[in-house]
């Protein structure tokens, strides 16, 4: 039987989510996770059975601050949008599951700002858009977290050199994950990546053991329901 951790890139899970499946109620998409995240423990390696140690979620709490739109021309109070009680909602619905663990940054310093997307600013500089055909959705909010990578990195060492797993499964779409994979592989880990159905690097992959996506239909589809709910009883 081999112990693995599963390590969730919470931004990520969330944005390719609701792009493979569509919006969720918090609770839902908290389900969904959960159940996305034991579908890897369906798998073997050769004859060995996957054991749950724990899920680790990391993410930061949802912007609050009031942030003004430029195409709007007024200020947006974000602790007031749906968006920020559904990100709240969602935290304590993963909470409330077994064997998860979050792990939460913060907000940096510089202010929230809304930028415009790189495909419209191409085709405003070409001439072939004006400012009357943005909409309001050709914009999104930005800031910075800080301390998320940080706390993924040290439990990846964690886990690795007190020799708590033997494998560590990291759902995630980012490359700065490379120096935390390295070393805990030269502790011996077998370290494989999600990007959830997301193409990587070619060079990545000599610094994991192999990738990995369940991303062929929800999770919350009722024929995954009796298959989590019997990995929930034998953890």
């Amino acid at each position: 039987m081999t112990k693995t951790a599963i390590l969730i890139d919470g931004g990520f899970y969330r944005k390719r989510a609701h792009k493979l499946w569509g919006k969720k109620s918090a609770e839902e998409r908290a389900d969904e996770l959960y159940r996305y995240a034991f579908r890897h423990l369906d798998k073997k390696d050769g004859p060995l059975r996957r054991n749950l140690y724990r899920i680790f979620y990391y993410d930061c709490p949802p912007v609050q601050s009031t942030v003004y739109h430029p195409l709007l021309k007024k200020n947006i109070d974000f602790g007031k949008e749906e968006t920020y009680a559904w990100t709240l909602d969602f935290f304590n619905a993963l909470k409330s599951k077994r064997k998860v663990a979050l792990r939460m940054g913060k907000l940096s310093n510089v202010h929230p700002h809304y930028i415009l997307s790189p495909e419209k600013v191409k085709k405003l500089c070409a001439g072939t858009i004006a400012v009357t055909d943005l909409t309001e959705q050709d914009f999104r909010i930005s800031f910075s977290q800080k301390g998320v990578d940080m706390r993924m990195g040290i439990d990846i060492s964690s886990l690795a050199y007190e020799g708590i797993v033997e494998q560590i499964i990291l759902i995630s779409g980012d490359s700065d994950f490379v120096p935390a994979a390295k070393a805990a592989r030269r502790k011996g880990i077998d370290f494989i990546l999600d990007p959830m159905g997301t193409s990587i690097s070619s060079d990545l992959f000599e610094h994991i053991d192999g990738k990995e996506s369940f991303t062929d239909h929800d999770p919350q589809r009722q024929r995954d329901t009796q298959y989590a709910l019997k990995q929930e009883d034998r953890n």
